[in-house]
């Protein structure tokens, strides 16, 4: 996930590709409407979602090259437990 200047944030996948866009090319996140107002994306929740337990709030890595989760059931329990927590964020339509 990485913010945005406005704050919101956008959810990338592998390529660094908003999730949903299957291209090589470069985007430009602020071309599309791919991003979104997360609130209560803190450096506490960054912890919980980073793999590495990172604070920071401006990249949040939910896996790595380690611990992808289709390699383990332990590396999907622990991406699907980040996921929950997305889940339960609000957005702000604002």
């Amino acid at each position: 996930m990485k913010k945005q200047e406005d704050g919101s944030y956008v959810v990338l996948n592998r390529e660094y590709k908003p999730v949903g866009f299957n291209t090589r090319e470069h985007i430009r996140y602020e071309e599309h409407p791919v991003s979104s107002r997360l609130k209560g994306i803190g450096p506490g929740t960054a912890k919980k979602l980073s793999y590495e337990g990172n604070e920071n709030t401006d990249v949040i890595y939910l896996y790595n090259d380690v611990c992808v989760p289709v390699h383990s059931k332990a590396n999907m329990d622990a991406y699907l437990k980040k996921l929950s927590i997305l889940a339960k964020l609000d957005i702000d339509t604002k």
